[in-house]
């Protein structure tokens, strides 16, 4: 084991490796990491993993490794583990739960899971030497919890000079109940290292706490100690986090305090802390901190708090955390305000006392918190509050857990580092806000675990995930290569250092210190050259001067800096003045790009030295040429509307750059550009000339000229004519064209070939396009003037008016009907129609009327097309029908022709197909039926449950995609015609997703074509499958996400699939990889809980030395590197040629395969050429191939051939082998026959009496799942505590159920019932007088008639009258005790005591234990005994049950075995209940059962969920049976009961001829079912039986009562007949005992077990046994054992176990209480260390548990060792638990009436118990005496009134 561990944590030391661009190193462990810190003085790190830790280099390189297991354990032992004593340890590993340097020592503290968590001190510079480790301290060393799941934390610090441990742990189910415990790490005043630093300085679980820990962090600070964990509280359930404090030199935690630690937004509390961190903020973070709370105090000493919190949506289940920062001085005064209430008792409603009900504030004066500031002995201690801190999150993520936390640093900046759930570290910037300003992946889906650790030197971060520690360097400045990037990143330790032109922190920047020379990256500033002066020049016209550039923020510069102006082409040193810097203008200014108006030329500074980058800039030169043609047609508009200084020169026609000319347009003044413009009409027909007019303004420049207007696209010119100032007009050509309605004509205007500015612009139409009937056109806007033109000899056709030479047509034809869709539709109608045909009106008002089969149909006018559509909503039709659409358009009519018909029908669908699919929907559901294609596609919806089905296909086959469904069920489906909703006859089920359980392999070479195997669930729901590779590789902060698909998946049967592995990347190392199987809509991720599916790099091979490999007759050996990292011996492939190689070894290195006899031919032959007609040896591993080269056969001959050689050698050592082995076997045979023979008989007898047990337990286990489902149904019947104390204490009594303590009823006249309560309250307070109620009992127990009885009801009188202060009535017990005992140990027979309840005492005791064991039988063992008793109440009524001798078939008691072979037949009969509904509930009964057995076992059924107390008695039911139309009453016995003589025998089913199946009918007695004369008074039945019992029977007649008639000699047979008889059926209690076996094991088990819960009561009174032992001197065990054995087991187990009514709601029969009384007496002689010696004659009962005797008896030793190991109960915690249960239960018992029953004892022993007071001094003193006589004159009529 240790070698196969050292192993694989070698190998682990390899994977330190290069996983992204640049070297982010990770070490990998072979087992789960645990803890990692860190020794910030050396930079070694200390890891603890599961059974293992390391030392690892600051650089993860292994320095010192040590195994820490696994170890044989088990939770429930107490080391040192012996197997003999321990039989149940196994291999269990052993999880790091504390890992702690102590500097100061030179040691690290090792705590473990193992061996109860004890731990060890190991040498902090090589973790392999032990310093101290000590596993036989018991409980004391016991530090950390044993449960894996439950955390611990730990701190270790000075205290007094000395180093202790300070210790936070949840309560696992096998811990020892201590939550926080100091612990000291030396050895003085007797003290052991690890154990507690004083006896109660720790905090302990009270038992049965109603709450849990898991604790999440500790730190220090100052003198206080502070603690954060999560608290599970049960009732009410209520998650809380906690932040608790403590005074590090608080020996008794006095001081410690808790209260909640909030995190709460707008949606609710956060409610589980995942993880805290505690540290001095940065200046910025402590200035914002101190602004919020607005204080002016020192901030310097305040130290800031984080936590990262969770919670759960309840709707809909999503997960949200959030980070919230709380500050340290902020806790600790809300601490000091809720202590001072506390103290001052303000505000007292939120305080409690951990583990107590009670509200421990009172008043202890105005400065009690100041004065004792870490509380004192007489301040209420222990103390919590649920008015605590509360912070709003100041940073929140949805979907994800937030992990981890650690904080730095920087320059004053306050930096976190979160991790997450899935694999990311956050970078979160904060101060007035925060700021997540990075995000990377470090493993995919890996959460990072808890321990989040800064280096030596805070520059790396050590981060945790399931198996892997990476180092991640906290910043990456020098990633950014510019300084916007560097500015983008928004890093806290980044900036972009100026001289050295980089982004670096700031303490990597040599010129840092100076102004503006590191730019803070967070700041979002980067030097920027803000302005230019001038702002731009004329490339045409450069300026002389120089250009002027503002950089914000500038640097201090100096002239040595030498500044490089590089503009352009051209390299100046810049001039620096006055803040600014100055550039030469560049030599050569490049050409101005085509379509625009400027050139920029780039402008770049930089230093000198170096070539640093420093600022850069974009310089315009504009061009006032070029900026003229911006606009078509528009030149002057063009230059003058320009932003640069350019002037429009109208003589010239110019534009120029600006100038002092006058007469010329300048820049901004476009307007006065000379132009024409407004053309009317602005639309012109085509075909058609049209004159057009125009505007002209500021035309004064062009006076006397000619204008032409022109457009090249139609090659159109014209003169244009002036009519008025102003007022142009020309005429148009006939424009033709047919490609669009309009077309838009741009015109230019020129005179003496130059162009005038023209806005001139018309649109061109054509009224013929797309208006191919009348109402179409007719609808074409007013202003084109189409009208419908009929002219003889033509084709009607819309022109503009003027160019129809016929009168115009103003009405249209009748509308024509040519298609409709869809040509079916539902009765319901509601669907759409759509009616397309021509001249179906000019707009929707001219649509009138539409019918469909001469029904209306609904206009939508909405949807109406001009005369060519129509759309309608179908109305509803009766029945099935056929007929032609109509409409009307203004009166005129449309029919559709013949073959255009619509049909009314029904759609009926019948069934789906396939009749399930996964809740993620993705289902292709098929429905049929007839009719099913009615409508169209958008008319029909189908639903699936509440989910719309995406229809994809519509025909007589619907075909739908089903959505997603949130929980698993049945659902409708419905389909939707048209708003009539039509459902399917069959259900569609909704099943569970399917599951990955296992999958096999469980990686792949990065090749692919490897076939993975994956084992789960619902796969059979599954149509279609496909693969998607997700590969994901996180660089700076983004996600780099490559896909690859693939569709090689195939389902082989309902939980297994396989699928192909896909080639992806050739590094899958540097990704995080996500295999998916798509199926359907379902995305199922190949992992289970482990791992997820992997992909390896490929493995490499080398080629053949010289391409060739040389007589290979036998084996090919190739060699490579991890060739079976993702390969197996069985996948491989491997040819010779065309031939396959047969591998027989594949290794991490080589791949040996055996070649074909013969050489193969190549696979490709090459002619002439020797070498490559050799064949190929390929490798083929998945989808790749490897050709190594070429291999050459061996053709040389042997002398031998080795298939002579076989032969000759092997043939005649067979025939000697043979020839020996059939002379053996000749002599044997024999004898081998014989023993077969028998050995067939025994087997065949030992079978049937194991098919019989196994028969027996099957079938009662069957039942008792039943039983089971039953009592999770119903609860387990447990008596409320009343009622269990008044069983308990009263029903043993004379008067049983009548006991006065039992009915509650004190008879007494309202007149006097106050004075006499008040008398009876005086007489409860002389009882709590201890001297009063000694005396008292002393005295009685005096008189000689006060009988054991009389003690035992005394006792339990007592003990109801003092319930309301239990913790006074166990001081009186003990001293009673110290009395008792003190006796016995006086007359040297101590081990007498408590055999017997012959005092007071001894009895108060037994119902002591009774009250104090309530809730744990309630809670623990009241479980397994109810299973025990239903049990055997099943297993004895499942056979035969004499009514009379009370005598069983089935039974563990001899004495009640039914001595003769009853025949019987189960039946199961079917019951109905008068009034209890229509349903029959069957029975199961046995032919033989009498009519009242039966009568029990149904109302035992009937009336299983409801108490036993509830259910109606026998006698008070009538059982009817009906075998057809009559009725009969079934009774015991009636006038049919069969007679012998003097005997009549019990009438059972049998005699009625009850038959399997029948009905029968159960009802109360009524008034009306008088006795009839066939038939027995019922309700006599019972009475009938008592009276004549000595001549009845049932099953068998009595031996001792045979007929007189029948001969004595007779007799005498007959008794021994029923003797032999009876002795054989003794083997049934055998078959008995092995049926119910598990069922008592379980009983003794969760009743002697310490490894589970103990009650505290039990610890205690052991341990008072235990001390008073010790003190006097008794060392003999046995004592000690027979003590402990009377005092629990065989006081208060047995009476329970013989008497199950006592707590539960049950009736026990006599047949199931004999068989519980062997099982009580099993428990007793296990008990008992004396050795009964068995013989043949010994009791049956004896025998039968003999096996088990020893068993037993070892578990109730380990049980009383368990108890002396444990942690004791204080007198303190046993006080406050008896008070919880004085307070929980007193309100409910009959107080006043014990009272006055204990009264009567006084009254009845008055003069003796006065005189015992008057003689007792302490009585004396008291007036204890004189006390009595008031409270007896105020009762004295008492006795008469009763």
């Amino acid at each position: 084991m240790a070698l196969w561990i050292w192993t694989l944590n070698i190998l682990s030391w390899f994977c330190i490796t290069i996983s992204r661009s640049e070297e982010l190193k990770f070490f990998q462990s072979a087992t789960e990491l645990n803890h990692l810190t860190v020794d910030n003085d050396t930079g070694i790190i200390y890891l603890g993993v599961v059974n293992a830790l390391y030392q690892l280099t600051e650089n993860l390189d292994v320095k010192t490794y040590v195994e820490t297991g696994p170890r044989k354990d088990n939770k429930k032992c107490t080391p040192p583990i012996d197997e003999n004593q321990c039989k149940e340890a196994v291999l269990t590993d052993n999880y790091n739960k504390l890992l702690l340097l102590n500097k100061a020592d030179k040691t690290v503290v090792v705590c473990g899971s193992l061996f109860k968590g004890i731990c060890a001190i190991r040498d902090l510079e090589n973790i392999q030497n032990v310093k101290h480790y000590v596993d036989s301290s018991g409980e004391k060393s016991f530090v950390a919890s044993n449960d894996e799941n439950v955390s611990t934390v730990g701190l270790i610090t000075s205290l007094n000079n000395d180093r202790v441990l300070f210790v936070g742990k949840g309560n696992g189910p096998n811990d020892n109940g201590i939550i926080i415990s100091t612990r000291q790490l030396y050895d003085r005043d007797g003290k052991d290292i690890f154990e507690m630093y004083t006896d109660s300085a720790a905090v302990k679980s009270a038992y049965h706490s109603s709450s849990t820990q898991q604790f999440v962090a500790v730190f220090e600070d100052k003198n206080y100690v502070y603690f954060i964990f999560n608290q599970q509280e049960k009732q009410p359930i209520n998650n809380r986090t906690l932040i608790a404090r403590l005074c590090k030199d608080d020996a008794h935690y006095y001081s410690y305090f808790e209260m909640d630690l909030g995190c709460k937004d707008d949606d609710g509390a956060y409610d589980h802390c995942h993880s805290a961190y505690v540290t001095t903020p940065g200046e910025e973070l402590a200035e914002s901190m101190a602004q919020q709370r607005k204080t002016t105090d020192t901030i310097s000493d305040d130290k800031v708090l984080l936590a990262l919190f969770s919670k759960v949506n309840k709707d809909n289940g999503s997960l949200k955390s959030a980070m919230c920062v709380f500050s340290l001085r902020h806790i600790n005064e809300k601490m000091e305000k809720n202590r001072n209430d506390c103290y001052t008792k303000k505000n007292t409603s939120s305080f409690y006392k951990l583990f107590s009900a009670e509200n421990p504030c009172a008043s202890h004066g105005l400065n009690a918190s100041k004065n004792f500031p870490c509380g004192s002995e007489h301040l209420p201690y222990l103390l919590g509050s649920k008015n605590g801190v509360i912070e709003k999150p100041v940073l929140q993520k949805e979907g994800m857990n937030l992990t981890a936390v650690t904080v730095a640093v920087e320059n004053g900046h306050t930096v976190a580092f979160l991790g997450t759930s899935d694999g990311k570290i956050l970078k979160v910037f904060l101060s007035s806000t925060a700021t997540e300003y990075s995000s990377l992946t470090i493993e995919l889906n890996k959460p990072i675990k808890n321990d989040l650790v800064l280096d030596q030197t805070q520059e790396n971060l050590y981060v945790m995930t399931t198996d892997k520690v990476h180092r991640l360097p906290v910043q990456d400045c020098h990633k950014y290569s510019d300084c916007e990037k560097c500015a983008q990143a928004r890093d806290p330790y980044c900036g972009w250092c100026v001289r050295e032109g980089r982004c670096t922190k700031k303490a990597d920047c040599g010129t840092a210190d100076k102004e503006n020379h590191w730019l803070w990256s967070p700041s979002g500033t980067c030097m920027t050259i803000i302005s230019a002066d001038p702002l731009n020049m004329s490339r045409r016209a450069p300026a002389k001067e120089n250009v002027e550039l503002t950089v914000s923020p500038l640097p201090t510069l100096t002239e040595s800096d030498n500044v490089l102006c590089t503009f352009g082409e051209t390299v100046h040193h810049a001039q620096l003045k006055e803040g600014v810097i100055i550039c030469d203008p560049p030599d050569i200014i490049p050409p101005t790009p085509k379509g625009q108006d400027h050139v920029s030329v780039p402008l770049q500074l930089t230093f000198e030295k170096n070539n640093i980058f420093f600022a850069s800039h974009t310089y315009p030169f504009y061009d006032c040429e070029e900026a003229m043609n911006l606009f078509e047609n528009q030149p002057c508009y063009s230059c003058a509307s320009n932003r640069w200084n350019c002037q429009w020169d109208w003589r010239r026609h110019i534009c120029e750059e600006s100038s002092s000319v006058q007469d010329v347009i300048k820049q901004n003044m476009e307007e006065e550009c000379p132009q024409f413009l407004n053309p009317n009409p602005p639309i012109i027909p085509m075909e058609y000339r049209t004159t057009v007019y125009f505007e002209g303004r500021h035309l004064a420049y062009y006076q006397g000229k000619k204008f032409v207007v022109a457009n090249s696209q139609f090659e159109f010119e014209a003169p244009v004519d002036e009519s008025d100032e102003g007022k142009f007009s020309f005429m148009s050509k006939e424009f033709s064209y047919s490609a669009n309605e309009t077309l838009r004509l741009n015109l230019s205007v020129r005179t003496d070939k130059v162009k005038i500015d023209s806005k001139l612009m018309v649109t061109l139409y054509n009224c013929s396009y797309g208006r191919s009937d009348c109402s179409l056109c007719l609808a074409a806007h007013q202003d084109y003037k189409c009208v419908w033109c009929e002219e003889e000899g033509k084709p009607s056709k819309c022109v503009y008016e003027k160019l129809c030479h016929a009168p115009p047509t103003d009405t249209c034809p009748h509308p024509e009907i040519t298609r409709i869709e869809p040509k079916t539709g539902p009765l319901s109608g509601g669907i759409l129609l759509t009616i397309m045909g021509s001249n179906l009106g000019i707009k929707s008002e001219d649509v009138k009327n539409i019918t469909v089969a001469d029904k209306e149909c609904l206009f939508k006018e909405e949807f109406y097309s001009v005369s060519t559509r129509i759309v309608c909503q179908v109305g509803p039709m009766g029945e099935t029908e056929q007929g032609q659409i109509e409409v009307n358009i203004n009166g005129k009519l449309g029919k559709s022709p013949s073959e255009v018909l619509f049909t009314y029908q029904e759609p009926r669908p019948f069934q789906i197909r396939p009749e399930s699919g996964p809740q993620a929907g993705g289902t292709t559901l098929t429905i049929t039926g007839t009719n099913l294609a009615t409508g169209s596609k958008k008319d029909v919806r189908v639903s699936v449950g509440s989910q719309p089905c995406n229809v994809t296909e519509f025909g007589d086959e619907i075909v739908c995609i089903t959505g997603p469904n949130s929980k698993v069920e049945a659902v409708q489906v419905t389909m939707d015609y048209g708003g009539t909703t039509i459902p399917v006859p069959q259900k569609f089920l909704y099943s569970e997703n399917p599951t990955v359980t296992k999958f096999l392999p469980v990686n792949s070479f990065s090749s692919g074509g490897r076939n993975i195997t994956v084992t789960g669930t619902g796969f059979e729901l599954i149509q279609s499958f496909s693969l998607v590779v997700y590969a994901e590789r996180p660089e700076a902060g983004k996600t780099n996400l490559k896909r690859f698909d693939g569709k090689h998946v195939t389902r082989l049967n309902e939980t297994t699939v396989v699928f192909s592995s896909l080639p992806i990347l050739e590094d899958p190392e540097n990704y995080n990889i996500t295999t998916i199987i798509l199926m359907d809509h379902y995305h199922l991720v190949v992992k289970n809980e482990s791992h997820s599916f992997a992909y390896v790099a490929d493995p490499t091979f080398e080629n053949f030395t010289d391409g060739i490999k040389k007589q290979v007759n036998k084996l090919i050996n190739a060699k490579g590197s991890n060739l079976n990292k993702a390969m197996t011996i069985d996948e491989a492939q491997a040819f010779v040629g065309d031939e396959p190689c047969n591998i027989k070894t594949l290794t991490e290195t080589d791949l040996y395969c055996e070649p074909p006899e013969v050489q193969p031919q190549p696979k490709k032959r090459q002619k002439r050429d020797t070498i490559n007609n050799l064949p190929e040896f390929i490798v083929k591993f998945g989808l790749r191939e490897w050709i190594l080269g070429r291999v050459e056969y061996d053709t040389r001959v042997s002398d031998i051939p080795l298939n002579l050689i076989l032969p000759l050698v092997l043939i005649p050592m067979i025939v000697i082998i043979i020839v020996s082995i059939i002379c053996y076997r000749r002599k044997s045979q024999q004898a081998e026959r014989e023993y077969e023979k028998i050995k067939s008989q025994l087997e065949g007898l030992e079978e049937s009496v194991r098919d019989r047990c196994k028969k027996e337990f099957t079938d009662l286990m069957i039942e008792m799942e039943d039983q089971t489902n039953d009592i999770n149904e119903a609860g387990i019947p447990v008596l409320d505590y009343k009622t269990y104390t008044d069983r308990v204490f009263f029903l043993p009594s004379k008067d049983g159920e009548k006991d006065v303590m039992i009915t509650g009823k004190l008879d007494i006249p309202e007149a006097r019932r106050q004075t006499v309560e008040q008398a009876l309250n005086q007489f409860s307070n002389l009882l709590n007088s201890k001297s009063f109620l000694i005396n008292f009992i002393h005295t009685l127990e005096n008189q000689r008639e006060f009988s054991a009885r009389a003690k035992v009801y005394f006792a339990s009188l007592l003990t109801v009258a003092l319930h309301g202060k239990l913790e006074y009535y166990t001081d009186i017990m003990r001293t009673l005790f110290l009395e008792l005992m003190e006796q016995y140990v006086v007359a040297k027979n101590p081990k007498l005591m408590l055999r017997r309840s012959e005092t007071v005492v001894e009895r108060m005791l037994s119902n002591w234990m009774s009250i104090c064991l309530y809730q744990y039988l309630k809670d623990n063992a009241g479980e397994p005994l109810y299973k025990l008793f239903k049990a055997i109440k099943h297993q004895v009524e499942k056979g035969p049950v004499d009514a009379v001798l009370k005598k069983a078939k089935y039974t563990l008691n001899d004495t009640g075995l039914l001595g003769d072979d009853v025949e019987y037949t189960q039946l199961t009969v079917n019951v109905y209940v008068q009034d209890g509904g229509t349903d029959s509930i069957p029975v199961k009964v046995l032919n033989c059962d009498t009519i009242s057995q039966v009568k029990e076992k149904i109302i035992d059924q009937v009336y299983r969920n409801l108490p036993c107390s509830q259910w109606p008695k026998a006698e008070s039911v009538v059982l009817e049976w009906r075998p057809g139309s009559t009725a009969q009453i079934l009774s015991d016995l009636d006038l049919t009961s069969q007679r012998d003589g003097r005997w009549k025998r019990i009438n059972t089913l049998m005699h009625y001829n009850v038959r399997d199946g029948a009905t029968l009918i159960l009802s109360k007695m009524g008034v009306s079912q008088q006795p009839e004369d066939n038939q027995q008074d019922v309700p006599g039945e019972r009475h009938a039986l008592l009276e004549d019992e000595n001549k009845v029977w049932h099953l068998v007649r009595p031996v001792d009562e045979i007929d007189e008639g029948k001969s004595k000699r007779g007799s005498v047979k007959e008794k021994e007949r029923t003797k032999a008889i009876t002795e054989i059926y003794l083997t049934r209690l055998l078959s008995v005992k092995g049926t119910l076996q598990q069922f008592v094991d379980n009983f003794f088990h969760s009743v002697l077990n310490s490894n589970h819960v103990v009650p505290p009561a039990v610890k205690y009174f052991f341990d008072f046994l235990d001390e008073q032992a010790e003190k006097h001197d008794i060392k003999d065990e046995d004592t000690i054992h027979i003590w402990k054995t009377n005092s629990l087991p065989l006081r208060f187990w047995v009476n329970i176990l013989k008497n199950p009514h006592f707590i539960f709601d049950v009736h026990v029969h006599e047949v199931v209480d004999a068989s519980l009384s062997v099982i009580a007496q099993t428990f007793m002689d296990a008990c008992t260390r004396t050795e009964h010696k068995l013989s043949r004659d010994s009791p049956s009962n004896k025998l039968l548990y003999a096996k088990e005797i020893s068993n037993y008896k070892k578990m109730v030793e380990d049980y009383y060792k368990g108890i002396r190991q444990m942690v004791p109960v204080s007198d303190q915690d046993m006080n406050t638990h008896l008070a919880e249960i004085s307070r929980a239960h007193t309100d409910s018992l009959n107080t006043l009436v014990a009272l006055h029953q204990l009264y009567q004892y006084t009254n009845k022993y008055y003069d003796a118990i006065i005189n015992a007071l008057e003689e007792d001094p302490a009585a004396q003193k008291m007036q204890l005496a004189f006390r009595l006589q008031q409270i007896a004159a105020a009762l004295e009529n008492k006795v008469t009134d009763l």
